[in-house]
């Protein structure tokens, strides 16, 4: 069990990290950032989080530039781009306390894998972030909408593993900071759930130059993110996992309503940064691949994505690509 009262370490501060980790400190939790290009600014002028459900700023966080001056901490919460994941096993052995969870806030499949070869299976867990934010300049987050997170147990063999105790902890301090919390029995479940929205909008976002808004406002565009959503749930359903209809049809509806929004992937391929393709396409792919469940237009997707990306790695100059915590 976890001691009390849990310290919490955000391994990249952006949009999603930098959201979260500030409602915690502000909600009086000890909190530990860890930064790279933002760090002068943070340490100077703190973090300010521009949010639907109210603007706040915080004058003074614990902000580091190096995971070697920063204490141990009982909860660390990695919210980098998962293009970023080769430098956690210099990082996590170094801020996580013996009795300490690591747990991703990242998107894709087999990130949790991952992580349990750094730090060993029973120290992982997962948190699936259903957040419209965007990070608007050095410490500075911008909350558009939505905010919850479904938190569930990783598991090496993919068996449930129900609702935890430590699940219920970090989700009583999460839910006292203001942000609505879920359980995952299923973790697996809950990830290829996620793939269902992520899958057709981040490729689609990005490739057709468009927000959410604007990609639901066309009749095709529409048709054809059903129709990937629906060859992702093919691809669950090998797994022994069941996407329902119903949750494809809850998914556009929620999309149709929210704040017109560009996912991570169409902002990461306009700054010129690496893409999270490997995550959130190749791994499902080959998931799919390996139980023989065809996916044509996941796959025709990334191809696209993997062009686009070869293009602006080709057009930028040397040393252009921004190596940040934050992104």
């Amino acid at each position: 069990m976890i001691s009390m009262p849990r310290s919490y370490a955000v391994i990249g501060a952006g949009a999603v990290g930098g959201f979260y980790g500030a409602r915690l400190q502000k909600a009086g939790r000890e909190v530990h950032f860890l930064l790279h290009s933002d760090y002068d600014y943070v340490r100077r002028h703190g973090i300010t989080v521009e949010s639907v459900e109210g603007d706040f700023h915080l004058r003074r966080v614990h902000a580091y530039r190096s995971a070697a001056d920063m204490p141990a901490c009982d909860v660390v919460c990695v919210c980098l781009k998962t293009t970023q994941n080769h430098i956690l096993p210099e990082i996590l052995p170094r801020v996580l306390s013996p009795d300490g969870v690591v747990i991703t806030f990242q998107n894709g499949l087999g990130i949790e894998d991952d992580l349990a070869e750094i730090v060993g299976p029973d120290r992982v867990m997962g948190a699936l972030c259903f957040i419209c934010s965007v990070k608007i300049g050095p410490g500075r987050i911008r909350h558009l909408d939505y905010g919850a997170i479904r938190l569930g147990e990783y598991s090496p063999d993919s068996v449930p593993r129900g609702i935890t105790t430590r699940m219920k902890q970090i989700g009583e301090d999460f839910r006292s900071a203001g942000i609505s919390v879920e359980f995952a029995e299923d973790l697996l479940l809950a990830r290829w759930q996620k793939l269902v929205w992520n899958i057709p909008f981040n490729g689609l976002c990005t490739i057709l130059d468009a927000d959410t808004s604007r990609v639901m406002k066309s009749r095709h565009a529409v048709e054809l993110v059903q129709e990937i959503m629906r060859e992702v749930a093919q691809a669950a359903a090998a797994h022994d996992r069941i996407i329902t209809d119903e949750f494809i049809r809850t998914m556009i509806y929620n999309t149709r309503k929210m704040a017109p929004y560009s996912p991570s992937m169409k902002i990461d391929r306009e700054k010129g940064r690496p893409m999270e393709i490997e995550a959130i396409y190749r791994r499902p792919l080959e998931a799919a691949r390996k139980r023989n469940v065809p996916m044509p237009l996941t796959g025709f997707l990334t191809r696209e994505l993997e062009c686009l990306e070869e293009f602006v790695q080709a057009q930028a100059s040397p040393g252009s690509e921004e190596d940040s915590l934050e992104s």
